[in-house]
């Protein structure tokens, strides 16, 4: 006999809700979200829009203000600045995502595992995730990404590592208050097994909060990748990651301010796009835990 779900549960559709959000903002909220979908698009696109190869170094043309031929000037080895932030782009803001993709999935599995596991799987696997918790993501990157060897794929392993936890967590909390609504309990007696119901509904329910996460993930992680960079345990030169591009140059700021300052901007701009487009998103998703949220962040 085919089992059927009680008609008070929720359709799977919730997870429509960041998306229709989104189609709905107004005013500046609109222009962030505008600039949000520019930025991932330049990401994809600009590795083949640069107006000058980001690797053809010209010494006669080194630290070159900005000028028509160059619009952001040139850095230490006479490399085309605009031309390189276009590039760097893919790396910063796709492989952000990337990291934001990866321990979300490590979180969704580890948070639907505690979810229906039982008592002793779910104080395990919280007993794990508050271990993870309780040690500074940036430290904690740092010191894996140098033991994994500088690059920025150890770079991204290790922010995917650290950063679980707290989806895990927060999607953890969200579960367990959907298992005990009525829609989920009368499936339960109905005969529907438990993983069933985590994989059509539960997880599906939730994915509205995990979606609204990722835009201010997006932007925290930008900041992080390029810190990582910076401090030479991330991308390596020549590349064109953005953080890279500023631990290059910094020895050169008096004489060519522009070579850091180019890459500085575009690092700024996108994580403060992303972390406006995610508060946006959740003001007109749940207005209550945003203005929660922005008080206690005052405090901070």
């Amino acid at each position: 006999m085919t089992q059927t779900l009680p008609t008070s549960a929720p359709t799977v559709s919730r997870w429509r809700r960041p998306l229709t959000a989104l189609a709905q903002i107004r005013g500046m909220d609109r222009v962030v979200a505008i600039v949000a979908v520019c930025l991932v698009i330049l990401a994809v696109i600009g590795p083949y829009i640069t107006p000058h190869d980001i690797l053809d170094a010209n010494i006669a043309q080194a630290s070159k203000a900005p000028d028509a031929s160059h619009w952001m000037g040139t850095d230490e080895q006479g490399r085309d600045v605009f031309s390189r932030v276009l590039a760097g782009a893919r790396y910063s803001i796709l492989g952000s995502i990337g990291v934001v993709i990866g321990f979300s999935l490590i979180g969704v599995l580890v948070a639907a595992i505690a979810t229906v596991g039982g008592p002793v799987v779910d104080e395990v696997l919280m007993r794990i995730t508050d271990a993870g918790l309780a040690v500074p993501s940036m430290v904690l990157s740092l010191a894996l990404s140098a033991a994994m060897g500088p690059s920025l794929n150890s770079a991204m392993i290790a922010m995917i590592v650290t950063g679980w936890p707290y989806t895990a967590r927060l999607l953890r909390t969200i579960m367990r208050e959907t298992m005990v609504l009525p829609f989920v309990e009368g499936a339960l007696i109905m005969g529907v097994t438990r993983r069933r119901l985590m994989i059509k509904h539960v997880i599906p329910n939730s994915l509205d909060v995990l979606i609204v996460k990722w835009a201010g993930d997006i932007g925290n992680t930008i900041l992080v990748l390029g810190a990582l960079s910076f401090l030479g345990v991330g991308a390596q030169p020549p590349s064109a990651e953005w953080g890279a591009m500023i631990a290059s140059s910094q020895a050169y700021m008096s004489t060519a301010w522009w070579a850091a300052f180019a890459p500085g901007m575009a690092i700024t701009i996108t994580a403060v796009t992303f972390g406006l487009l995610g508060e946006s998103l959740q003001v007109r998703l749940n207005p209550e835990v945003s203005g929660q949220f922005t008080r206690v962040g005052g405090k901070s």
